[in-house]
C-alpha cells in the first residue's frame, strides 16, 4: 500500500476500548514521558504545525488521541507518563488505560518509544521498555530534541540511552529533531518497513 501523509486528520480521543475507532487499519503508537515531545514529533512527521496539540502543561494529555493518515494507518498518541506534579491516583488510572490499549488493541503494529536525548532514560522509561519487551511488541526508540545538544554529544548520548535501556544491538536509537526535521526520513522508513507501506 502507498501513503499520502498530507491527507492526515485528527479523528477522535478515547479513554476506553469502546471509544476506539472501529477499523482494521494498522496503528503506530507513540509512548514516552510527559514533555518528551510526542505531539511535536507527530506534527513534524506529518508536515503539520498543529495537528497534534502540544500541551502547554506537561502531563495535560489525559486521553488517547487517534490520527487517521490517508485511511491507511493511524498514529496513536498515548498520554505521557512520569510527570511528578500529577496526583498518584491520576497516574495510576492513566497507567491502567494505557496498559488496556497496549494489551487489547490488535491493530497495534509498532510502538515508537520516545526518550529525551539530553538525559539518561528514567526509571519510568526503563519500566516501559521492559514492559514492551515482555509483551513482544515490535518497537523503535527515538531520541528527541537532538537540536538542543552539540553535534559532538549525539553519539555518546545515543550510546548512553542504548546502555541504560539495555537495548539489543538490533534495536537502533534514532536521533530526532522536530525543529530541523533531522531523523524524519529514518523514522518514516522504519514505520514503512514494519507496516509494509510503499513509497
Amino acid at each position: 500500500m502507498s501513503l499520502n501523509i498530507n491527507n492526515a486528520k485528527y479523528e477522535l480521543s478515547a479513554v476506553k476500548p469502546s471509544q476506539y475507532p472501529v477499523s482494521d487499519l494498522p496503528e503506530v503508537t507513540f509512548v514516552g514521558r510527559s514533555n518528551v515531545g510526542k505531539s511535536s514529533l507527530i506534527n513534524s512527521l506529518l508536515n503539520r504545525k498543529n495537528l497534534a496539540r502540544v500541551a502547554a502543561t506537561p502531563g495535560k494529555t489525559q486521553v488517547i488521541n487517534f490520527y487517521n493518515i490517508d485511511e491507511t494507518l493511524y498514529f496513536v498518541d498515548l498520554p505521557g507518563y512520569g510527570y511528578a506534579k500529577v496526583a498518584k491516583g491520576v497516574q495510576a488510572s492513566w497507567a491502567k488505560f494505557i496498559e488496556t490499549y497496549l494489551i487489547k488493541r490488535e491493530q497495534l503494529k509498532l510502538i515508537v518509544m520516545l526518550v529525551d536525548i539530553r538525559h539518561s532514560p528514567t526509571s519510568n522509561d526503563k519500566l516501559m521498555h521492559d514492559w514492551i519487551l515482555s509483551m513482544g511488541f515490535p518497537y523503535i526508540v527515538v531520541a528527541t530534541k537532538m537540536d538542543k545538544i552539540p553535534r559532538s554529544k549525539i553519539k555518546p548520548r545515543l550510546a548512553d540511552i542504548a546502555k541504560t535501556l539495555n537495548l539489543k544491538s538490533s534495536i537502533k536509537v534514532i536521533p530526532y529533531s522536530s525543529e530541523t526535521r533531522q531523523g524524519r526520513d529514518e523514522v518514516w522508513n522504519e514505520i514503512k518497513v514494519y507496516l509494509e507501506i510503499e513509497g
